[in-house]
């Protein structure tokens, strides 16, 4: 498989792209890897680059954009912070993948037995960590159930992960709302904005309607 060129690139479209990480997610449960050439594709890309995607994800070591939808060099841009939360650092790198590199689809991928959401439910305080798990805790008070503070804890899975799928719905609402770039791209068809979630247990991304 050769790297994306910007012709490629060019005849991708954004439910083409999201078709291409549904496909690349398919084939890492499989364990069934594309055929490509990772020092070729260097080459290939030494001059310039030319991703379809741009994934924002949770830095967990087990969530590896790259791995899990299986893609290579030069494929995707991939932004990487605890609970996979925008801010106008992250934005910027997000607005330059899509306006100046021509990326075609924003996914913001969430994932299961989440740390960073664990820590926002917890109301976990820690240097730095605070100000970051702030930005998480209205998914936290989005979902109303249980109403049991005993039960909206870490120790609670499955409120854990419905947090974190909130978060991810949040995090799409932040990104049009901060950025009017990449709401106007959206706006006129030029990319789309999705969230998904990864689960650890088995390695599936399921993409959010």
């Amino acid at each position: 498989m050769k790297a994306h060129t910007k012709e490629t690139q060019s005849a991708i479209s954004p439910d083409s792209a999201i078709s291409l990480l549904r496909e690349g997610n398919k084939r890492f449960l499989e364990n069934k890897k594309a055929n490509r050439d990772l020092l070729e594709q260097v080459r290939d890309t030494a001059s310039g680059q030319y991703p379809f995607a741009t994934i924002l994800s949770c830095i967990d070591s087990r969530v590896s954009a790259e791995l899990i939808f299986d893609q290579g060099v030069g494929d995707i841009f991939s932004a990487r912070v605890a609970g996979n939360i925008v801010n106008e650092d992250v934005l910027g790198s997000i607005e330059f993948a899509c306006k100046l590199a021509g990326t075609k689809v924003v996914v913001i991928l969430g994932h299961t037995a989440c740390g960073a959401v664990k820590g926002a439910c917890d109301d976990a305080k820690m240097g730095n960590l605070t100000i970051l798990l702030n930005k998480i805790k209205p998914a936290v008070k989005a979902v109303t159930e249980p109403a049991e503070a005993d039960l909206r804890s870490s120790r609670n899975l499955d409120f854990v992960n419905e947090v974190a799928e909130k978060n991810v719905q949040l995090t799409i609402e932040n990104t049009r709302r901060m950025s009017p770039i990449l709401r106007e791209m959206e706006e006129n068809g030029e990319i789309k904005i999705v969230g998904a979630m990864y689960d650890v247990l088995n390695g599936k991304v399921t993409f959010i309607a």
